[in-house]
């Protein structure tokens, strides 16, 4: 009875959370799996046939992966076309602010706000088809037509370029010259990198898979133990 109970539980919190306690692992390595798909839903709720990832769902999960005894890595599975800037930096400053080993892998895509989520692990991975779209920052709704809403935009789009130079290994410059590219996507500007583009440019650490990321998760979280036993 305990057995079913608990995987009633843990449906449910894949169901609602998009997240599970990864177990039965030969090392012993206590991980938990996030993903994060469809839109980064933040202040406003997207249309309710779009698949979303809710912030106010992520923000005390993520807290409690850093607060747990028990969790010692946490595995990020992405496949996002983007959506609310501000939750999606609050969510990659959240991940990347934690003290425990995180790897994330990029899967369909993560395009838009998407790129500093996959960035804020301290080791990301994309597959060979996963593709990742850096483009400016587009405003949604009213816009008021005056130059303080313009330098809004800029320092809003500054923010989001510096958080990606500041977690991988391309540069500022290079992120806005990808962003402002006019040959690369139809009847807009920005740059689609698929793979092993986005490891060329820098942007993500290496191409791979679920098994790479999961090999690379265990050794950080060995290497955090022995850490850890010479300390004492």
């Amino acid at each position: 009875m305990a057995n079913a109970e608990r995987e009633e539980q843990k449906n449910e919190q894949i169901k609602e959370m998009g997240s599970v306690d990864l177990e039965g692992n030969q090392s012993r390595h206590r991980i938990k799996l996030l993903t994060i798909i469809g839109e980064i839903e933040g202040h406003e709720a997207v249309a309710g046939n779009a698949k979303s990832t809710k912030y106010e769902h992520l923000l005390p999960l993520l807290a409690e992966v850093e607060d747990s005894d028990e969790i010692e890595g946490l595995l990020i599975l992405l496949n996002t076309l983007g959506g609310d800037v501000e939750a999606g930096l609050s969510i990659a400053e959240m991940i990347a602010s934690l003290s425990k080993p995180t790897v994330s892998l990029v899967l369909g895509g993560s395009h838009s706000i998407g790129g500093p989520l996959a960035v804020s692990a301290k080791y990301s991975f994309i597959v060979p088809s996963g593709t990742m779209i850096i483009h400016p920052v587009r405003s949604n709704g009213m816009f008021i037509g005056v130059t303080q809403s313009l330098r809004n935009m800029i320092r809003t789009q500054d923010r989001i370029t510096r958080f990606l130079a500041d977690h991988s290994r391309i540069t500022q410059n290079r992120i806005e010259e990808l962003m402002l590219n006019p040959t690369e996507l139809v009847k807009d500007v920005g740059t689609l990198l698929e793979g092993k583009d986005a490891v060329r440019e820098g942007l993500i650490d290496e191409v791979g898979g679920m098994s790479d990321a999961l090999s690379k998760l265990h050794e950080m979280i060995e290497q955090e133990r022995q850490k850890k036993c010479e300390n004492r």
